[in-house]
């Protein structure tokens, strides 16, 4: 189960064994503090996994990271380990504050919020079982989301569906429903549409948006 708030504990507690380590380093070069090469970049690989993993690649976190990464003329590796610390150390002070998991819930319920709008243009055209797909799509997608945010192992939706409810992250009215609404979208996908209506599919897009929308209460 991903703890990543107490991998961010992890890292800068590394990150404080780093700046310990320091050594005065003199050369034709660069003159002043340095760090272990090998030490620096182990630490450096494991605080880019974590800040794509809760940031995000496109992130500023993540970006500025990289960025602060590049080598400079006469700058140690010690001074560029200090930038990277301050990234990091920003970081991790978003996610303990929510700022990091809200603007990800936002960003999420923007694609959403598209694609649901996309199988109710779907819908209104006729392409019934299109919908229903689409929709679908969606609503496995955000299950895997909600396992993601809870530590839980991705699986099928009804897998998800169950470890879900298991969890408490909804009730069992709500995985019923979320069973039912898979039988939907299977039932479009392999061709069996005397099994569902244009008004069940209509219902289904509503319900779909409900249940992500509860992600962020």
């Amino acid at each position: 189960m991903a703890d990543f708030g107490r991998r961010f504990q992890d890292l800068c507690k590394q990150a404080d064994v780093l700046e310990a380590s320091k050594k005065m380093n003199n050369s034709q070069y660069s003159s002043g503090y340095s760090v272990a090469v090998n030490d620096l970049l182990g630490w450096v690989v494991k605080v880019r996994h974590l800040l794509s993993s809760v940031c995000g690649p496109d992130s500023q976190h993540f970006t500025q990271f990289v960025a602060a990464e590049e080598p400079g003329m006469y700058v140690t590796n010690y001074e560029i380990f200090q930038k990277l610390r301050a990234v990091l150390e920003a970081a991790k002070e978003d996610y303990e504050g929510g700022y990091l998991n809200s603007l990800k819930l936002l960003v999420q319920a923007e694609v959403f919020d598209n694609e649901l709008e996309m199988a109710s243009e779907l819908l209104t055209s006729g392409y019934v079982p299109a919908a229903a797909v689409t929709a679908g799509v969606v609503l496995e997608a955000g299950l895997r989301e909600m396992c993601v945010d809870k530590g839980i192992p991705i699986g099928n939706l009804n897998k998800m569906n169950a470890d879900l409810a298991k969890a408490g992250v909804f009730n069992k009215l709500v995985q019923k429903q979320v069973t039912a609404l898979a039988d939907i979208r299977n039932n479009a996908a392999h061709g069996h549409y005397d099994q569902f209506s244009k008004e069940d599919v209509a219902s289904m897009i509503k319900d779909v948006q409900r249940i992500l929308a509860s992600r962020t209460n």
